[in-house]
């Protein structure tokens, strides 16, 4: 019969680092082109109110974002200081609204489609007026799904 024979003071050789910065930077040029940072820039100010039933969007993909508000100081020379609507990073009118969801839309596959959410964020000043002409566009464009934004009440004991 034969004996097996465990060899023993061999150990395994040590793992070679070498390539550990090469990983690294890989792994940091990949988070800097998949991360997404703002798209626009905000040009009217917009303090929305606060309210004390909220829900969370989950998917923020399928998202509109229009503000309503008064340009800030830097646009009011060029733009009044009347409410205005602000559809990305540009301001238009209510008649833009409709291209505005299109050229959203096509982004979006098209199953998720009828999940597409319109987020009104106004500002609180403004008057309604400018805020349902935005709701007759949007209705007219057939999106009818439509969400305030609010910020949670700070109720004071």
């Amino acid at each position: 019969m034969g004996h097996f024979v465990k060899k023993r003071g061999k150990s395994s050789p040590a793992i070679s680092t070498a390539s550990l910065p090469d990983i690294i930077f890989m792994l940091l040029f990949f988070f800097m082109v998949v991360t997404v940072l703002r798209e626009g820039e905000r040009k009217v100010r917009v303090v929305v109110p606060q309210a004390t039933e909220l829900q969370k969007l989950e998917q923020k993909s399928l998202v509109n974002h229009i503000w309503i508000g008064r340009p800030i100081e830097k646009y009011q020379s060029v733009y009044g200081t009347k409410p205005r609507i602000q559809l990305g990073d540009k301001f238009a009118n209510e008649f833009d609204i409709p291209l505005f969801l299109e050229q959203h839309k096509i982004k979006i596959p098209e199953a998720q489609r009828p999940a597409i959410t319109t987020s009104l964020k106004v500002d609180g000043d403004v008057t309604m007026g400018i805020v349902s002409d935005v709701k007759t566009s949007l209705r007219k464009a057939g999106q009818l799904k439509l969400n305030y934004s609010a910020r949670p009440r700070q109720d004071k004991i």
